[in-house]
C-alpha cells in the first residue's frame, strides 16, 4: 500500500483561486448566473475554502463586519437592495438622466436603473470583474448567514430580532433610544457584540443616511429570506457588448491616441519621455510644492509639507501648487476614455528657474526630459494602456512616429509580507501568481538609495496577485518562506514589465535600453491579524514613502 498524499493548506487555496477564476470566465462567457444556483455554489465554495485574510470570519457562523465594510466601499452604495446586477461595457448611459454612483475606494461607474437593478460599467478589464465578483459572493454569504439565523426552521416566519429590525429601517427617523435598541436586535442578528455593531453603524453613517448600517443588515437579509420563502431568485448578468469588447483594448486604444495627440501637438513625441505610474498629486509637488507655498510654510520640512497637502481641509494649498506647475509646463489631461486613468505631463524645458524643487538639465530644449505621469491601472489594464502608448502613433495616414521613451518608473502601494505599514519594497522580479511566469528585469532603484530615513526596506521578488481580496497566510507564507523569495504582493506589476519587454525587446517600438524603476510602499501586512487592508487606510503613514520614493525618481531622471 502506498502512502496517503495529502495537499497543505496552500496548495488547497491554490486550487480554490485556481477554481474562482475558471469558474468566474466560465460564467462570463455564459452570460449569466444565479448566486443560489450551481454555479454561484461553486464560487462561494471555493470562497469558503480560501478564506482570504481580508474577509476575516467569512467562514463563521457571525458576521464579516470589517470585511463588510471594505467590500461595500468598493460597491455602488444600494447594491444590497439589488436582485439583478448587470455587468456592462461602456453603453451611453452617461448621457442618460440617471446619475452615476461611483464608489469611494473604486473609480467606476454603476448606475442604479430601477428598485431591482443596478448596472455596473466595466471598462478598466477582467480585473475589475474579477474584483467585483469576488466581492459580490462575499456579500451572497452574509446574506444567507443572516437569513439562517432570522428564518425560524420548517416555517416561513422570522424571529422577533428580525421584526423589530425591519420596524425600525422603515420608521423615517430614530430617536438615540430607538437606534440603541435596533442595534442591539442587529447584534443578535449577527452574532456580534452591542460595542462591535456601534462602532461599525458609526463607520458606515452619513449626514445624508446616518442609518445605512441597519438598511444594508436588512436588505441583505430580506433578499436572502425572499428568495428562500418565495423562490425569487437573484441574478448577475453580462451584457453582449461587454462580452465582445472585453480583451480589446478599445479604452486603451482610445486613451493611449488622446495622449499621443497631445504630445505631438506640443512637439513632444521625439523628446525623452519619462513615463512615471503614480498618483497625481506627488510628482507635482515634489517639483512645485516648496516654491509655491514659500510663504505659507518659510520654515518648514518638505515632509511637513507634504502632510500639510494631504490634509483634506487644505485645497486652498493644493490649487496654489497646481497653479504654479500650470505656469511652468504642466499639462492636464482628464481622462474621457473610460480607462479612470489621469494624465500630468511636465515639460521641463518651461520650467522657469527658481519655480522646481530641483537642479534640472542644462541641455539644449529638444533634450530636456518630459516627465509624463499617468494614475494607477488596475491590475489587466496595467498591459492594455502601457502596451497601447508604447505603440507608434500615427501622425498621419501612413506616417508613423515612434514614441522616445528613455524610462518607465513604477510607484504604488502593495502588501508586505515582513515589516509594516509604509515600509519599502524594491522588487528585482515579478512571478504571476497560480503560474510559474516570471520576469526579471534589471531596476535602476535598488535599496541603498533608501537607506537612512527610518523606513525598513526590502529587496526581492514581488508576486502579481489575481486579486488582492483572495490571498490567504497559507498562500503567502509558502510565498514568503520558499525560493522565491517574496517580499510583498501587489496587482500590476507583471502586466506593466510585460508590455515594456514586448515595446522593447520584441516590436522595437522603444529602445531596448529603456530604464525600469519599480518601488512600492506598504499598505498592509496581510500575515498580521489587524494589519489587512481591511483594517484601514494608511493616513500620513504613506506620505513619507510616497515622497521619497517620487524624490528619488525624479533625481535619477533628472541627473541621467
Amino acid at each position: 500500500m502506498g502512502k496517503t498524499i495529502t495537499t497543505t493548506r496552500a496548495q488547497e487555496s491554490t486550487n480554490a483561486i485556481e477554481r474562482m477564476y475558471i469558474t468566474m470566465r466560465h460564467l462570463f462567457n455564459r452570460g449569466f448566473y444565479k448566486p443560489n444556483g450551481v454555479s454561484g455554489e461553486a464560487l462561494k465554495n471555493a470562497l469558503l475554502q480560501l478564506r482570504p485574510e481580508i474577509y476575516g470570519s467569512v467562514g463563521e457562523d457571525k458576521a464579516e463586519l470589517s470585511g463588510l465594510i471594505y467590500v461595500l466601499e468598493r460597491l455602488p452604495e444600494g447594491i444590497e437592495q439589488c436582485r439583478f446586477i448587470s455587468l456592462t461595457s461602456d453603453e451611453g448611459y452617461g448621457i442618460s438622466h440617471i446619475h452615476p454612483i461611483i464608489p469611494p475606494k473604486r473609480r467606476r461607474n454603476c448606475y442604479r436603473i430601477d428598485n431591482e437593478q443596478m448596472n455596473i460599467e466595466i471598462t478598466r478589464g477582467r480585473s475589475d470583474i474579477y474584483d467585483i465578483l469576488t466581492h459580490l459572493t462575499f456579500l451572497f454569504i452574509e446574506s444567507e448567514k443572516i437569513c439562517k439565523r432570522v428564518l425560524i426552521p420548517d416555517t416561513e416566519k422570522t424571529i422577533r430580532d428580525w421584526t423589530k429590525l425591519e420596524a425600525a429601517v422603515h420608521k423615517k427617523e430614530l430617536t438615540q433610544e430607538e437606534r440603541e435598541i435596533a442595534l442591539i436586535h442587529t447584534a443578535n442578528i449577527l452574532g456580534r457584540s452591542f460595542e462591535e455593531i456601534l462602532e461599525v453603524y458609526k463607520k458606515f453613517s452619513t449626514k445624508a443616511n446616518p442609518e445605512r448600517f441597519l438598511k444594508v443588515i436588512y436588505w441583505l437579509g430580506k433578499l436572502a429570506l425572499e428568495e428562500e420563502i418565495t423562490g425569487e431568485k437573484r441574478a448577475i448578468t453580462f451584457s453582449t457588448l461587454l462580452r465582445e469588447r472585453l480583451g480589446h483594448h478599445i479604452h486603451g486604444e482610445i486613451w493611449a491616441n488622446n495622449i499621443k495627440s497631445v504630445l505631438s501637438k506640443q512637439d513632444l513625441l521625439q523628446r525623452p519621455i519619462h513615463i512615471i505610474s503614480a498618483n497625481m498629486h506627488s510628482v507635482m509637488n515634489s517639483m512645485f510644492a516648496k516654491s509655491a507655498l514659500s510663504k505659507e510654510f518659510p520654515k518648514a520640512t518638505d515632509l511637513e509639507i507634504y502632510e500639510a497637502l494631504s490634509s483634506e481641509e487644505n485645497g486652498h494649498l493644493r490649487k496654489k501648487v497646481t497653479s504654479l506647475a500650470e505656469k511652468n509646463g504642466m499639462i492636464s489631461i482628464d481622462d474621457t476614455s473610460g480607462t479612470n486613468i489621469d494624465v500630468q505631463i511636465f515639460d521641463t524645458a518651461k520650467i522657469r528657474k527658481g519655480a522646481s524643487s530641483y537642479e534640472l538639465p542644462t541641455a539644449d530644449n529638444h533634450k530636456k526630459p518630459v516627465i509624463f505621469v499617468m494614475d494607477y491601472a488596475f491590475g489587466e489594464q496595467a498591459y492594455e494602456t502601457i502596451d497601447e502608448l508604447l505603440k507608434p502613433y500615427n501622425i498621419k495616414k501612413n506616417d508613423e512616429s515612434l514614441i522616445n521613451v528613455d524610462s518607465v518608473s513604477i510607484m504604488g502601494k502593495a502588501g508586505i509580507l515582513e515589516g509594516g505599514k509604509g515600509d519599502l519594497m524594491i522588487p528585482s522580479a515579478h512571478i504571476f501568481e497560480g503560474t510559474a511566469d516570471n520576469y526579471p528585469f534589471k531596476n535602476e532603484l535598488c535599496a541603498k538609495d533608501f537607506e537612512g530615513h527610518g523606513l525598513k526596506v526590502f529587496e526581492g521578488t514581488m508576486v502579481t496577485v489575481l486579486g488582492t481580496s483572495l490571498q490567504n497566510k497559507d498562500i503567502l507564507k509558502f510565498f514568503h518562506k520558499s525560493t522565491w523569495n517574496v517580499i510583498g504582493l501587489e496587482m500590476e506589476g507583471v502586466h506593466y514589465q510585460k508590455a515594456i519587454q514586448s515595446a522593447s525587446k520584441i516590436r522595437k517600438s522603444i529602445g531596448e535600453d529603456v530604464k525600469v524603476r519599480y518601488a512600492y510602499y506598504a499598505s498592509d501586512n496581510p500575515l498580521e491579524t489587524g494589519s489587512t487592508l481591511a483594517s484601514g487606510g494608511l493616513g500620513t503613514t504613506g506620505v513619507k514613502p510616497t515622497y521619497l520614493i517620487t524624490d528619488k525618481i525624479l533625481k535619477q531622471i533628472f541627473n541621467s
